[in-house]
Order: structure tokens, then sequence, then C-alpha cells
């Protein structure tokens, strides 16, 4: 049984009352009926899953005093109004004060479940929203790695193992996936005492690499006037983190191995090997394997560090995840420009999760970084934001959206989305079909 209704129906006319009331349960929903205001909203809560549907002009309390009462409560609820043709004028000016849409009545029974489906969707994004900014945990591996989805749980929860065992680990992902995030998380929940050491072999010249890791004594080459602590001894007792590691020269490749084997350096120029206690993360967005038959990798070095393997899924398979996401980079980038955080209305959060994101979470920080400086265009409403979609596109799109992330929010069990969808299994099965969503998880039965 359903904690409380899809709809509040208000009307003093019994006999309207009734016939809208069998209208719309007729459509699955479920209706509270009531004669007046007072009665209706006696226990609405601000996080009410609910729309209301009432009356203007009744005896007690019209739709003004119903609006007021309603926006105390919490002024995102929608209320849609059903007026005689004498009272538009009153509807239309109660809607200016807050309420969502109105009727004329008699209201057309395709019209009254039309306009009541689009608000209880609307209702649902504007909860989802809400929801997304609160339900990051204050202290812990989804601080670091943020997401509801069922690929980001079962990524939690792997390297959670992972961390335990401080083995060292190979992170597979696209550009823009996390990857040095990653790594860093495994080294802050590892226990590891020393740093967490970062070396991008993409990005220092081949002919610097070595001494970069390993280190030089003084007179090692020309310029070594100096002896120098390479990033692998600076790691003692901590973590090095490899980026790009399918850069790194050959030579380089050679040594690194006997570093992962013994656990032992020798910095450049010196015959004194040097113990080193490290755990070694390396990142790539190539396959290891596939480059060592070509030649441009050691295949002895790939097979060595694909021991512990972790591959990102790219944002486009973390359905749900992107407005968790976006409502994160965006608190941070406010908080970097000294501003307040711009609202996130519910057609942009729709506009969000049907974006491709081929740059994966860098590009969404990106568009968040542009949202706070006012550099993102913005849709400017549901109805505006499809660019000249018809009516049933843009429902069709609001509907994927609240599908994707209800099925996140259950880690992708079917049932449980479909009991708080408040619709049967079979019916969200067809849907998933229509939109062409997978649920991506185990344990379907839930």
């Amino acid at each position: 049984m359903r904690p409380e209704a899809d709809i509040i129906l208000i009307d003093d006319d019994a006999s309207v009352l009734e016939a809208c009331c069998q209208v719309l349960e007729l459509e699955d929903f479920t209706v509270s009926p009531h004669g007046s205001v007072v009665a209706a909203l006696a226990g609405l809560r601000a996080d009410s899953d609910t729309v209301i549907v009432s009356d203007v002009r009744m005896p007690d309390h019209d739709g003004f005093d119903l609006v007021a009462a309603v926006r105390k409560v919490d002024p995102d609820i929608p209320i849609v109004l059903m007026s005689g043709h004498g009272d538009i004028p009153m509807a239309l000016r109660a809607m200016r004060e807050g309420a969502w849409d109105f009727l004329e009545k008699p209201a057309d029974p395709v019209h009254l479940i039309e306009t009541v489906r689009r608000a209880r969707d609307h209702r649902r994004l504007l909860l989802e929203n809400r929801r997304l900014r609160l339900s990051v945990d204050k202290d812990g591996w989804e601080t670091r790695l943020i997401g509801h989805s069922a690929p980001m749980v079962a990524l939690r929860e792997k390297l959670q193992r992972i961390a335990a065992a401080s083995a060292d680990v190979l992170i597979i992902g696209d550009t823009g996936t996390g990857k040095e995030v990653t790594a860093r998380a495994l080294h802050d929940f590892s226990g590891r005492k020393g740093r967490f050491v970062a070396v991008n072999c993409g990005a220092i010249p081949e002919t610097m690499l070595e001494s970069e890791l390993f280190g030089h004594e003084a007179g090692a080459f020309t310029g070594a006037r100096e002896k120098r602590i390479g990033k692998i001894e600076y790691a003692d007792g901590g973590t090095l983190f490899l980026d790009e590691i399918e850069s790194m020269p050959i030579a380089a490749q050679v040594r690194l191995l006997r570093v992962l084997q013994e656990r032992v350096i020798e910095r450049l120029g010196s015959n004194v090997e040097l113990p080193v206690n490290i755990c070694v993360v390396a990142a790539t967005k190539a396959d290891l394997h596939d480059a060592a038959r070509r030649g441009e990798f050691r295949e002895d070095l790939a097979y060595r560090l694909d021991i512990a393997r972790v591959e990102l899924p790219p944002l486009a398979r973390r359905k749900g995840d992107v407005g968790l996401l976006f409502q994160h980079f965006l608190s941070l980038a406010a908080k970097r420009q000294g501003r307040t955080a711009p609202p996130v209305g519910v057609d942009l959060l729709a506009d969000l999760n049907a974006r491709p994101w081929p740059g994966n979470v860098r590009e969404l920080r990106n568009v968040a970084e542009r949202f706070v400086l006012g550099l993102e265009e913005r849709p400017d409403s549901e109805a505006t934001t499809a660019g000249g979609e018809t009516l049933e596109a843009q429902m069709d799109r609001l509907e994927r959206t609240i599908i994707i992330n209800s099925l996140a929010r259950h880690e992708g069990r079917v049932g449980a989305t479909a009991d708080a969808l408040g619709i049967s299994r079979k019916t969200l099965y067809l849907k998933m079909r229509k939109f062409d969503i997978d649920a991506r998880a185990d344990g379907d039965e839930g």
C-alpha cells in the first residue's frame, strides 16, 4: 500500500468530486478526495510526493487560501485549479500567486489526466533534485566517488576490497572518468601513512622520465649537479600513481618492472639498492595487452600491473548520476567563485540527463563551472528546452529521466522501482523497452 496518495482532490460538490475521482483512479492514480481545504491539507508534508487538484470557489476557503496554505508547507507542490467560466480571472490570479495550472469546469477527462500526469512528473523531478543535493555521504567513499547508479555502487564495493588488501592496481577508463580521483581515494582509504605521489608519464619528456621516477646522484649525467630524490623514493610508505602508463618508454618500463617485483630502486649513477614500500596504482585509457601485442608495451609489465583491475564506467552508463554530480560540482564552483550556487530546475536536470557526455565527468564539471559563471545556456522551461519538440516528445523525455533516476536510486532493481513509481512491473518493463533503458544491475527481483 502506498504511503500517500498521488492526488489530493478537493471540491465541495460531491458529484464533481466522485466523477473526478473515478476518472483519475481508472488511470491507476491513488486519490484522496476531500470536501474542504482544511481536511485535505491535514498532515501535508514538505516532501509529499503528491499533486493537489482543487476547485477554486468553495464556501470556507477559496483557491487563494489553498495556494497560501500550501506555500507555507512547500511552495513546489503542484496545485491544479478547476474553475467555472466565471472564475477564470480568479484562477489566473491564483496561478500568479503560485498555482501550477488550471482547468475549466467541467474538466475534460483526457485533459485532466494529462495535466495531472505532467504535474506529478514535475513534482517527482523536483523531489529527485532535492534528494540529489542531500544524498552525498559526508565522510566516506561516496564523498570521493559520487553516484548511486549500479555501476558506481559495484565500483565502490570493489575498491573497498582492494584498498583493504593494499594491492597494486591498474585503473582503466576513458578520458575524464576520474582515474586520479579513484587513485587518491584508494590511497586515502588504504590507511597508508606516506604520500600520494602522482606522475603523468605522458607529460614528461622521454629523456627526463627515468630521472624523474628513479632520481639521480650528482654527476650521473650532464647537468646533474646534485643528488635528486625520484618520485618512487619520494612515495616510500605511500602510493605512486602512474597516469598514462601506456606512454612510458620501454627503458623505463624495464626498470619499473624490477621495482614492482623486488621493491628496490637504484638512483641513476648509483649501484646502491634502496628498498621502497609503495603501492603502485597505474592508469590507462588503452588496453595494455593490445599495446604489448603491437610491441609498444612490455608484455611482462602488462601482466604484472594487471593484477587488481578496476574499470571506470563512462558517464553515459551511469544512469541517474548526472544530476547528483552536477549539484556537487556546482557547489564547489560556487564556493571557489565566492557566489551562491544558482538553482537547478527540472528542465535543466532533464536536459543534462539527455546529453551523451563524451568527455565524461570532466565535461560535466566544466559545464557546472560555466553555469556558475553564467556562460552555460539554460533551458528556459520544460516547454522550450526541447527546441520545437512536440508535447508528446517532451513528456517522453521527462518520463525517461524519472525512470532512469528511480532505477539508479533503487540500484537497478526493477521490482522496487516499479513499486516506488506506483506502476506494475510489466508497465515498467514496457516503458524501459520504449525508452531503451537498461537497469544494468543484478538482483532484478527486488
